[in-house]
């Protein structure tokens, strides 16, 4: 294998970028180089489910990026955490594991993006699972990403599905199988008691192979080309600038806010706005940067009346117990990310599929681990999943090592603060179920007396949190599309031999966690490119509500 010449350079090694180099190396007859700017995912505190918190504090392993001021949130900036470390995000999240809505990617397909209808999609995602306890016939049962339910022992888990039942949702038993919409259990990305990382999946063992090069700490500054064909790669690795040659394709994999900009860095992007920085165009692509999505959520915290959330794990002896037993045995309340009861419901009829998420958690705490309250509580992370608000990622600067300018747009739609709104109303008629009875005391957060639209406004505008999931800078559509960046193959619009393979070609956010669809997108991805006959499109029909046009539940 040479040193200056690889068939396939795939640029970052997060999700996809993992996907991709397992399955382009398969059969040993290409060659497949990674650059990742990040370092080692070695360590407890990736390794251990339950210390999630930890690495995305981090500068070692977080980009570290901020929003721009969002003038509708007060001009609060918002956190946009991105892994810096083998396996990307998957390596620092929150090992949430959300295929999506069926319908969610029939809406792709409708959008340009052809080939990616629930029908085309679901047989890959069979192919890359092991599924731990999912509905028969709708999972995969040997592919490299185990995906696990954890032990639910703690009653809350329970109280909170039941709750759901008795306010008049559906459940279900697998909202990854054919029912996405109700109450039941949460997956995640664990296996024997470790993070499942893409990594871990994917990756090492690609690097079992002669024909894989993974080159960590190497810094991409821009993609070569001649003419409008990418031939290859700059990168600075240990203080000197390095070029490597492709000699079929370059891949960009390298999260919804690096692909565009090193795609701008490069020469390929809205021309005036490279012009301004001092790049040559190489070719003219608005839609680079564009189309900026996310999720948005809200914590409701209620005080526990029982001794029995993890508010009593915090203090530093439970930790060290906990941090010890999982090193030596790989289980205990290290071994789970703790959401282990999730539900997704509509927020109204007329609403064909469900619009709103709840991760739920046994104890009251922000996600970054920070302000715990003191007190046993528990809470659900609620947020609405179709926001029509839509940002942009673009370049500050030519200078590769400059962050981009990040703006979101977030809460710009006014059909945004009604959808909070009810999210709010919702969860707090959940939270009154007779199942909290004797669990369930004051409302911490946002509390009693927070009732009128303008309360629950004020309320939104200071504590709504990313659920961290930015997605759709390189839009995949029609290659007539104006504004898309790649076509349903993933390659970049009116330049050869580059794709962009990750979660910056969504064209609409799924509903839920973006893991599962980022490693969706590789698994397809690497079929289109070492040109193979898709997978045979299914013929499973989702469940829809039949009540969908006339009831909210």
């Amino acid at each position: 294998m040479s040193e200056q010449t690889y068939d396939f350079i795939v640029i970052g090694a997060g999700s996809a970028g993992c996907v991709l180099a397992d399955r382009l190396s398969q059969d040993g007859r290409h060659s497949v180089l990674v650059l990742e700017y990040g370092g080692t995912d070695w360590g407890p505190l990736i390794q251990m489910p339950a210390a999630l918190s930890y690495p995305m504090n981090m500068k070692t392993y977080d980009w570290g990026y901020w929003s721009e001021p969002e003038p509708h949130l007060g001009g609060r900036r918002l956190a946009c955490p991105r892994g810096k470390v083998i396996g990307g995000s998957s390596s620092i999240n929150g090992m949430v594991y959300v295929r999506g809505h069926a319908l969610d990617y029939d809406g792709w397909e409708e959008m340009g993006a052809a080939g990616w209808g629930f029908r085309h999609v679901l047989p890959y995602f069979k192919r890359m699972e092991t599924s731990h306890g999912g509905e028969p016939g709708w999972r995969g049962m040997d592919g490299p990403m185990h995906v696990t339910r954890g032990r639910r022992d703690n009653p809350l888990f329970h109280a909170f599905v039941e709750a759901g039942r008795q306010a008049g949702y559906e459940v279900t038993e697998d909202y990854n199988g054919a029912k996405q919409e109700g109450f039941g259990a949460m997956e995640m990305t664990v296996w024997k008691g470790r993070r499942w990382s893409a990594a871990n999946a994917y990756l090492r063992p690609a690097l079992r192979r002669s024909n894989v090069r993974l080159r960590s700490r190497a810094m991409v500054r821009r993609i070569l080309f001649e003419g409008r064909r990418a031939i290859g790669v700059e990168y600075v690795h240990g203080g000197k600038t390095h070029k490597v040659l492709a000699g079929r394709e370059v891949i960009l994999s390298a999260s919804a806010i690096n692909s565009p900009k090193l795609l701008m860095l490069s020469g390929v992007g809205d021309g005036e706005h490279l012009k301004r920085h001092g790049i040559a165009p190489v070719h003219h692509l608005p839609g680079v940067g564009a189309n900026l999505q996310d999720h948005l959520e809200i914590y409701l915290q209620m005080e526990c009346l029982k001794p029995i959330t993890l508010y009593s794990e915090l203090n530093l002896v439970s930790k060290a117990r906990i941090g010890l037993e999982w090193l030596l045995l790989k289980r205990g309340h290290g071994a789970t990310n703790h959401f282990e009861s999730a539900a997704f419901i509509r927020s109204r009829a007329g609403v064909r599929y469900p619009d709103i998420q709840y991760h739920f958690l046994p104890v009251a705490i922000r996600y970054d681990g920070t302000s715990p309250v003191k007190a046993h509580g528990f809470q659900a992370h609620v947020g609405p999943m179709r926001s029509t608000s839509r940002g942009t990622v673009r370049l500050r600067s030519g200078e590769p090592d400059v962050a981009p300018a990040i703006r979101f747009n977030y809460m710009s739609d006014p059909q945004d603060w009604e959808d909070f709104r009810s999210c709010i109303r919702l969860t707090r008629e959940i939270f009154g179920q007779e199942a909290f009875e004797g669990l369930s005391g004051r409302e911490i957060a946002p509390g009693p007396d927070v009732r009128s639209d303008e309360e629950i406004d004020a309320f939104i505008s200071a504590e709504v949190e990313s659920a961290y999931h930015p997605c759709g800078t390189c839009r995949m559509g029609a290659s007539d599309d104006p504004m898309a960046v790649v076509d349903p193959e993933c390659r970049v619009i009116g330049v050869e031999g580059l794709r962009v393979i990750d979660s910056s070609i969504i064209p609409r956010i799924t509903n839920g966690n973006l893991n599962g669809p980022s490693l969706l997108i590789g698994e397809k991805g690497a079929d289109h490119v070492l040109g193979r006959t898709p997978l045979q499109a299914s013929n499973q029909q989702p469940w829809i509500s039949p009540r969908w046009r006339d009831s909210q539940r």
